[in-house]
């Protein structure tokens, strides 16, 4: 069914809300694999919601609630879908932790590309380019920040400084050439 012809309330019990059907699958050893950094984030993020906005939101919500009719009230109405999406955020951080593994790139000595390196290629056009292999939940491309299940990431893994590797690029297939592999802290 279009989701033009869905009530908001139809996802309010149900386990498969929009924010969870788009959570990246875990692969078959169930590890979400992250940095200390991405970790800390997720685990802030994830105390935040249930010590400060979740609190503040069922206060207002009981507030808006004693205001009258229910239906028509717009500060019990909004407040009541920020809780489900407080909720729904909630369950999908806890489901997140419970698999965390923690890869410190700091304690990994390697020259091939693996998981937590940051590695300098150059493209056949001479651009060079600097990426961190990270997490899912923490890749963030604009911050040259790249997921290890990424085809980027996967065209990488285990080649060492030096190594030419093929990589499908949307313009086409390209050689790229790996230039550096470094293993240190990743930070914002």
């Amino acid at each position: 069914m279009s989701k033009a012809f869905k009530n908001e309330s139809d996802n309010e019990a149900g386990d498969n809300s929009e924010s969870e059907a788009q959570a990246p699958d875990l692969l078959p050893n169930n590890k979400n694999y992250m940095t200390p950094l991405g970790a800390k984030k997720l685990q802030d993020e994830l105390r935040r919601l249930k010590s400060v906005e979740r609190p503040e939101v069922v206060r207002t919500v009981e507030w808006a609630a004693g205001n009258g009719d229910r239906s028509e009230n717009g500060d019990y109405l909004y407040c009541k879908k920020r809780l489900r999406e407080i909720d729904r955020r909630l369950r999908y951080l806890s489901k997140r932790l419970e698999t965390l593994e923690i890869v410190d790139p700091v304690l990994i000595k390697s020259d091939k590309v693996l998981f937590g390196a940051t590695v300098t290629f150059r493209d056949e056009n001479d651009v060079e380019k600097t990426f961190s292999i990270v997490g899912l939940d923490e890749a963030d491309v604009s911050k040259k920040k790249i997921s290890w299940v990424s085809p980027l990431a996967k065209a990488l893994f285990n080649a060492r400084e030096g190594d030419a590797v093929q990589f499908n690029f949307p313009k086409g297939s390209q050689e790229i050439e790996i230039i550096k592999v470094l293993y240190r802290a990743i930070i914002e």
